[in-house]
């Protein structure tokens, strides 16, 4: 069997085999968590096992935790109740131009509703300027909500530094973060994020697909965004899925205590693609300053589709940009200022804790082969 080199992580991860045995237990464990009698409780308490997991993960309580199908409802819920919470009396909501479209599409309808939507761009460096974040606030602004960690090219934003700005100035201002790919991969607290709601999500750490959580912060309130059996406290109703919410903490709990040592072993993988990549005169680093798990690159005159098709016949997988963009250009990749000729060659090379420098090899490889036997774009 040939050996698969799995290089799109960002996209979504293998399930670790502690989060698989904590799916099978969950299955074996059928009661109804809502159910009185015992076989319910037994249910519950393995829920409320798995969210005491998650909620010391992010220095928060467990109360502050409630579980979604994944990210995506997560960030639709704090969405739209800062919107439902507020938006009669305030408008403005203030954004970066390269979030998720999980975040920007709920924005954008919002902007549809009739609120004045801000949107912030990276500068020359990727970054965004918590300065210029405050700037863009004002007395009628009713949300923030700024990414820790960009999916397409791992840039890393000061979301601590510009929420923290904003807390001091307009305390009143809901503030939330997708922290999807930054979660279990850099350290990082609620606290310090200064962030009253945040996205996470299972099957980016190793945990099953289905499954997600979002924080929010004890006094924070925003209407329930499904309304049913008053399920998770009455926040996010309909019967919790306890072999995924197993998983979920299972693969929390596995990542504990490693997250430093996995951060140093990604930057050494990192630096060793930078590398190999500077030694290959035709292929070209777009971002490489942020989080080591993600890597952009421009395999120069190669156009990403059909570089990704060769790989994969190799068996080795990666991505042209976001999973959710399914092949459509990225409007993000332009904000960050990739020069028009790379934006069709750009590969987004996404690790995991487990990949080593000989994977780097191997698909440095084939990516030589491919410059030497691929039609160059015309």
């Amino acid at each position: 069997m040939d050996i698969v080199i799995y290089l799109d992580n960002a996209a979504t991860t293998k399930p670790c085999r502690q989060s698989v045995e904590a799916v099978m237990k969950g299955l074996e464990t059928f009661g109804n968590p809502s159910s009185l009698h015992s076989l319910g409780l037994e249910a519950e308490t393995l829920i409320s096992e798995q969210r005491e997991t998650i909620a010391r993960a992010v220095g928060a309580q467990a109360k502050e935790i409630f579980f979604t199908s994944g990210a995506t409802e997560s960030s639709n819920t704090a969405i739209f109740g800062a919107f439902a919470a507020h938006g009669k009396r305030k408008h403005r909501v203030v954004t970066t131009t390269v979030e998720h479209p999980s975040v920007a599409n709920p924005i954008g309808k919002l902007e549809k509703l009739g609120c004045e939507v801000v949107r912030l761009s990276p500068d020359e460096n990727g970054q965004i300027d918590p300065k210029a974040v405050l700037e863009a606030v004002n007395e009628d602004t009713f949300l923030v909500s700024m990414m820790l960690v960009n999916n397409e090219t791992g840039a890393v934003f000061d979301v601590g530094g510009a929420f923290s700005l904003i807390k001091k100035k307009y305390p009143q201002v809901l503030t939330h973060c997708d922290c999807v790919q930054g979660f279990m991969k850099l350290p990082f607290t609620v606290k310090k994020l200064c962030a009253d709601m945040i996205s996470l999500s299972g099957h980016k750490i190793y945990a099953p697909k289905g499954i997600g959580a979002l924080y929010v912060k004890n006094g924070v309130h925003i209407p329930a965004f499904l309304l049913g059996g008053g399920q998770e406290s009455g926040f996010r109703s309909g019967t919790e899925s306890v072999p995924l919410i197993c998983g979920f903490g299972a693969a929390v709990k596995a990542l504990e205590g490693k997250v430093e040592e996995n951060l140093k072993r990604a930057k050494a993988v990192q630096e060793h693609l930078v590398e190999k990549c500077s030694e290959n005169g035709g292929i070209t680093v777009n971002f490489a300053a942020g989080s080591p798990y993600i890597t952009s690159i421009s395999v120069d005159g190669l156009k990403s589709e059909v570089l990704l098709h060769f790989l994969e016949k190799k068996y080795i997988f990666v991505s042209s940009g976001s999973a959710c963009s399914k092949g459509k250009k990225s409007s993000v990749i332009k904000e960050f200022r990739i020069p028009d000729k790379l934006t069709d060659s750009v590969l987004r090379i996404s690790i995991s804790a487990d990949t080593t420098t000989e994977d780097i090899d191997a698909l440095m490889a084939a990516l030589c082969e491919a410059q030497s036997s691929l039609a160059r774009i015309r």
